[in-house]
C-alpha cells in the first residue's frame, strides 16, 4: 500500500471511529440514566410501602415515652400495698413490660434513635431507684419523692421524644 492509500484508509476510518465513539458515549449515558431512573422508582415504591410502617413504629415509641414519663407513670400506676420497695419494683416492671412490648419497633428506626429511647428508659428506672433510696417509709411517700425529684428537671422521656419528633421530621 502506498502513502496515498493509507491516507485514504484513515480518511474513511476516522469518521467511522468518531461516529462509533459518539454513539458509544450516548448509549452509555442513556443506560446510566435509565438505571438511575429505575433505582429511583424502586426506592420511591419501597418508600411508599415502608413509610407507613416506620411512622407507626415511631408513633408507638412516642406513646411508650409518654407512658414512662414519671408524672404519667406515677399517676397511672398506683401502689398495691404500702410497701415502698414493692411499689418501686412495680414501677420498674411496668416500664420493662412496656419496653418489651415495643421491642420489635427497633427494626424500623435508626440505631441512634433506638439507643436514645433505651437510654431514656434506663434513666427513668434509675430515677425511680434513686428516689427509692430515700427515707420514705411507705409507697405514697415514695410516689411523692419520685415526683418531687423529677419536677424541676426535664424528664429523660421528654428528651427522647424530642429526638423522635426530629427524626420523624427528617423522613419527609
Amino acid at each position: 500500500m502506498t502513502g496515498d492509500g493509507i491516507f485514504q484508509l484513515f480518511a474513511f476510518l476516522l469518521p467511522a471511529v468518531v461516529t462509533g465513539a459518539v454513539a458509544f458515549y450516548f448509549f452509555r449515558l442513556h443506560t446510566r440514566n435509565e438505571e438511575g431512573r429505575r433505582r429511583f422508582l424502586l426506592h420511591k415504591d419501597s418508600q411508599k410501602n415502608t413509610l407507613p410502617i416506620r411512622l407507626q413504629a415511631y408513633e408507638r415509641m412516642a406513646l411508650f415515652l409518654e407512658r414512662i414519663a414519671i408524672p404519667s407513670l406515677v399517676v397511672r400506676v398506683a401502689p398495691k400495698s404500702t410497701n415502698k420497695n414493692d411499689y418501686e419494683q412495680l414501677l420498674t416492671r411496668t416500664i420493662e413490660k412496656e419496653f418489651d412490648h415495643n421491642l420489635s419497633q427497633q427494626i424500623y428506626m435508626t440505631d441512634e434513635c433506638w439507643n436514645i429511647i433505651k437510654a431514656a428508659k434506663n434513666a427513668t428506672i434509675q430515677s425511680i431507684r434513686k428516689a427509692g433510696m430515700s427515707e420514705s417509709d411507705n409507697a405514697d411517700k415514695l410516689r411523692e419523692d419520685i415526683l418531687n425529684a423529677t419536677m424541676d428537671k426535664q424528664s429523660p422521656s421528654a428528651t427522647a421524644l424530642a429526638y423522635v419528633k426530629k427524626e420523624i421530621g427528617e423522613l419527609w
